[in-house]
Formats: structure tokens, sequence, C-alpha cells
């Protein structure tokens, strides 16, 4: 027997043990098309920012064959810190060719102390207002009630106590700085709807048009406004740099060019919707084409095309593990793969975030102990891991946990979500960018939203895999399959991706991405704040901690014409606050550079500064 064929038939062996003794024969992986790696596209005019200089394989600087040098390099002052950083960051935690420890900031005690009295604060006068809200009436304890439903006295409440008053009085107190709605794409710029409240935010409204004002005084306050635009219907907007949506490769900045006369004309063939699961009548050629193109992407045998990003995780879990199997999961994952774990059934074990050594002794453990009480052997392991999380801005450790994981038999479960399309010399995620071979991982999942521009999610495997996927996971056998027209959407931007729409637009939005991430995470730690994140991510997280700094931080950024996102507990622990930005390959250089002075001026007002003093 070859050493090929010795190979093939562990990998059955082990598929059939994952599968729960589903048989089937595996068949070889479709090659790599040589349209992925040619040279020699022609250039196209996009509005993502493009370096055309260094790919990330190039820590030292040096021209590119990937890229056109002819093309300038909006970063080319800063070309050499960026790689020298960026060089550094992916030696240290992705390809382990110098040694690093975990990016971790230290919290000072100002900070943490301040963080306390803030919550405290606002705790103590939430129990002070509910106190006079009940003898006196108020917004949240009115006399006459709207619904009948309202009257404690007849209905238990919806809410736990604790729940409840934390939503009356922290959170309803920055209600206005979440879910801010939208008149425009989600491009690089954004149009902001202005919005009002007339019982302390308890409930927000359209502020509408000019006319819905109280006077001509308001009238001209706002019309003179810096970021001033009229929306759709005449509606009053602010217009603000784009710094929150994961547009990351910039389809909504150039969807025109890139995929429009696709999308809109995949409607005269395919209706907006199948109304019916996979299983039934939901699947079309554009499904089959979608899920080719992911299989071929990947170097995986299948593909699995669903109808949401939240959903893949949250069935296809459940579908894989069971009683009796036991599920290792890094503390810092998605809610989703945290639901689909506890949906499954499996017992669940958590490790320290990216720490190997803890993740080993977990998988050590629990093939010493088995069970608990039984003892008996785990019908299987798996460990579940992001490429990017997307709280953090950091990359998974992927090389070691697919090297520890293989080394204890244990199943590997990689969610790229947020690095597919936006990690890799050719957005091929955190395993193109990790050097680390997709045969090795043995189900990797990611969505279309981020860096495709369309909606739902992809579980790639091998065959045997994505068959008992088809059949067992809930999302394919029984919710409505993905709409034909975001399949066309995904498809375009797949081939833009890859090359093979003709151009090298797809090559251009890969680097301007890195290029636009790299530069901005670089400014922000010169400006001294608490930076989260590695290099090469396009995430990255600064801290806020204290809680008054969360609507502080989202109100000065919109007054200046900037759109973010704040994040606070319970989203994030307690004293964990903070702002997240995510970068776009549609940036350009001078946005950014805006943007970056709004925010050094930001920082300096709210003594943010933690990089540089302890307190602030």
């Amino acid at each position: 027997m070859t050493a090929s064929s010795s190979s093939t038939l562990k990998r059955r062996s082990r598929l059939r043990r994952f599968l729960g003794g589903l048989s089937g024969k595996n068949a070889a992986g479709e090659d790599l098309k040589a349209a992925e790696s040619a040279d020699d596209v022609p250039e196209a005019e996009v509005s993502s920012t493009s370096s055309g200089i260094a790919s990330q394989s190039s820590g030292s600087g040096e021209l590119d064959p990937f890229f056109d040098s002819a093309v300038e390099d909006p970063y080319q002052d800063v070309r050499e810190r960026m790689e020298e950083l960026s060089g550094t960051d992916r030696a240290r935690y992705a390809t382990h060719e110098e040694e690093g420890q975990i990016h971790e900031l230290k919290l000072s005690a100002f900070a943490a102390y301040t963080t306390y009295l803030g919550y405290a604060v606002l705790i103590v006068c939430g129990h002070i207002r509910d106190f006079f809200s009940r003898v006196f009436g108020g917004r949240y304890f009115s006399k006459a009630a709207e619904f009948a439903s309202d009257d404690v006295d007849l209905y238990a409440p919806l809410l736990k106590g604790w729940e409840n008053f934390f939503r009356r009085r922290v959170y309803h107190r920055v209600q206005d700085c979440f879910n801010r709605p939208i008149a425009s794409n989600p491009g690089a710029t954004i149009q902001v709807l202005e919005r009002v409240s007339d019982d302390g935010n308890k409930t927000m409204e359209l502020l509408g048009t000019l006319a819905d004002l109280d006077d001509d005084r308001q009238r001209e306050i706002y019309s003179r406004g810096e970021h001033f635009v009229t929306a759709s219907n005449g509606r009053v907007a602010r217009d603000c740099i784009n710094l929150g949506s994961y547009n990351y490769l910039g389809f909504a900045d150039d969807w025109g060019v890139t995929c429009a006369r696709d999308v809109i004309g995949s409607l005269r063939n395919m209706p907006v919707s199948m109304s019916s699961p996979r299983n039934e009548f939901g699947t079309t050629t554009y499904h089959r084409e979608v899920e080719n193109l992911v299989a071929r992407f990947l170097g995986k045998e299948d593909a699995l095309a669903l109808n949401m990003g939240f959903n893949t995780n949250a069935t296809t879990i459940p579908a894989l593990m069971g009683r009796g199997d036991l599920l290792i999961s890094d503390e810092l994952n998605h809610t989703s793969i945290v639901n689909g774990a506890r949906s499954s059934g499996a017992a669940i074990r958590i490790f320290k975030h990216n720490d190997i050594k803890d993740l080993e002794k977990i998988l050590r453990e629990a093939i010493i102990m088995g069970r608990p009480r039984t003892r008996r052997p785990w019908n299987k392991i798996m460990v579940v891991v992001e490429g990017i999380y997307s709280m953090e801005g950091e990359y998974c450790d992927l090389a070691n946990v697919v090297r520890v994981s293989k080394k204890y038999g244990a199943y590997v479960y990689l969610d790229e979500a947020h690095s597919i399309g936006a990690m890799g010399p050719t957005g091929r995620g955190c395993a193109e960018y990790c050097n680390v071979d997709t045969t090795d991982i043995d189900i990797m999942m990611g969505t279309f939203t981020k860096s495709f521009g369309g909606m739902g999610g992809y579980i790639a495997a091998s065959k045997e895999t994505i068959a008992f996927l088809r059949d067992r996971c809930a999302a394919s056998a029984n919710h409505n399959s993905l709409s034909p027209i975001v399949c066309q959407q995904v498809i375009s931007s797949f081939k833009v991706i890859m090359g093979e729409d003709g151009t090298s637009i797809g090559k251009q939005k890969i680097q301007a991405l890195r290029d636009n991430s790299n530069y901005f995470r670089m400014r922000l730690h010169d400006m001294g704040l608490h930076v989260l994140g590695h290099y090469d991510s396009p995430v990255m997280p600064i801290m806020l901690y204290s809680p008054p700094m969360i609507a502080a931080f989202s109100r000065e950024c919109l007054r200046r014409g900037l759109a973010v996102v704040v994040v606070g507990f319970p989203a994030v622990p307690v004293l964990l606050s903070r702002a997240r930005f995510c970068m776009s390959a549609g940036h350009t250089r001078e946005q950014l550079d805006q943007a970056l002075i709004e925010i050094e001026d930001i920082a300096d007002t709210l003594k943010l500064r933690y990089g540089k003093s302890i307190f602030g």
C-alpha cells in the first residue's frame, strides 16, 4: 500500500468517526484554476484605494508582481514602517518565526476605579429616580398605563428586575448611540438620519424634514451644520465617514461597476425568494454555483450555502455535535457559536483566548479522564475558533490550534466570518495568512455579509460532511434558502476577488484594505490610545473603559461627521467598554487622515490616551 493511499484511508476513517458512522466515498477536491494566479490582467478604474506595493507575504517592502508597480502608492511615505510593523506581528502571532507573547493591555488602577465609580453612580442615581417615579409618577411608572399589560399589578414583568432596571436607567440614557438609521448604502461615507426624543431617550423618532422643526432658528442651525445633508424625501441627515460597517472590500462603494449588471440581470431569470428550504424547491443553479466557487476558493471538496450567517453556526454545530461529544471553544467566540454549542447537547469546555497551552491542557485532560462519572471516552472532540475575533481585532493562532488538535485527534471548526476575503494575499482568510493547509481544517465556516456585500453563510468541508449537513442541518432542511439574487451578488464578488472578471480590481481591493487597516492602526497607536488586535486585521477596537465615555465618544464622533460603533456591558466585560473601527478598501487616505484628526482631538478632550498616561 502506498503512502498516499494509506493517508486517504486514514482520512476516510476519521471522517466516518466524525459523522457518527456515515459512510461515503471521498472524491478528490478540484484544483484551483489558473485564473487565480494570473498576473497579466487589465486594470479597471475603481473607487478603492490601491497601493500597488508589497503583498502580505512580503514583510521587507519589496515590490511584488502581484500588483502593478505603476499604480501610485498613497502610503509611500510610511510604507517601510507599516510593512515592518505588519511583518513583526505576523512573525510573532501567525507564523511564529519570532517569539511573542499574547497581546494584553494593562488596565490601570485609575481606569478601573473610574469605571466602577461610573457604574456605581449610574446605579445609585437610577434607584433614586425609580423611588421618586414610583411616588410621583414618571415615564417608566406612569399611573395612566398606555397598554393593559403595563399594569404590573395584573401582569408579570416581561424582564427580570435587574434587566429591567439596567435597560431603564443605564441603556436608555445612551440609546441614541445605538441602532442609528441610515439613508444611503454603507460605503466609505454614509448618511445617518437625525433622531430626536421627547422622553429622555426612552423612545427615539426620526427628525424628518426641516419643515418638521419648531421654528426658523432651528432650521437655520441644522442647515448650516458642516455635515448637513438631505436624504430621500428631504429627510435631515448627517454625512459621515463610515468607520463602523463591515464593508471590508468596498463593494458598497463600486457596486455599480463590479456587480450591478449581473445582479440586476439575474432578476430576469430568478425570483427574489424561492420561498422554500434547500431540500425541497429552494435549490437553483445559482446556489450550486456559489457552493462550487466557495469549495474551489478554499480548496475543499464541497460547500453548503445557507441564508443567514448567524444561523450557519447556530444550526451547523448542533447537527455535528451531540450527547457524548465534547466541544472546546475559545472564550471569546461569537454568540452564534455559543448558541450552537449550547443547543447541541454536547459537553462544553472553554479555553483561554488564543492560549495554546490551555487548549492542550484541556485536550489532554479530556482524553485521559473521558466523560464525567462514567470515564468512557468521548465520541468525538471538536475545537472551535474564529479567524478574526470581531470584538478584539485579533486573528487566531491557527497554526498552533491545528497542530495541537491533530496531535490529540480533535476536529477543527474555523469561523471565518470576518477573515474570509479580508486576510491573506489572495483573500483566502486566516488559513492562507497563517500558512495552514485547508485540508487540515475539518469544517470551514464563513459569511457573505462582510467581504462579499451580500448575506448568508457557508460551510466548506469534505463531500461526505456536506452531504450529511444537507439533511441534518436545520438551516438547510427547514429554513428558506438563500435568495438567488443574493447568490448572484456573491458569485460576482467572488469572481472579482479571484480575478475571473478579467480585471485586477480584486487584487487592488485586498491590498487597499490591508494598507488602510495598518495605517489607521499605526496612527491610533501613535496617539497613545489602547488599541486591541493585530496588524493586517481590518477590525481595531480602542478602549474607552468608563461608561460615560461610551456616550461621549459616540456623540462627539457623530457631531464631527464620523459614524462609529461603541460597545459596552453586557456585550463586553464591565471594565472593557470600547469603540470599534472597521476599515474598508473604499476608504481613501484623505478620509482616514480627516477621521484621525477628529479622533485625536476627541481623545484629548475625553482623556483616552492610556498608552501615554495612567490618567488618560
